[in-house]
């Protein structure tokens, strides 16, 4: 999706748990949701 517009250069970095301590932690740990950081450059 971010190649499609117009982003380069993508890194995605490791799972982190942005969930813990939620109201939604059960749901998340049930369905292994987790947030991933990433860096891309739009050139131009």
């Amino acid at each position: 999706m971010l190649e499609e517009i117009g982003f380069a250069d993508i890194e995605i970095g490791p799972p982190s748990d942005t969930f813990g301590g939620a109201g939604g932690e059960p749901n998340a740990r049930a369905f292994e949701v987790y947030g991933y950081p990433f860096l891309a450059r739009k050139p131009g």
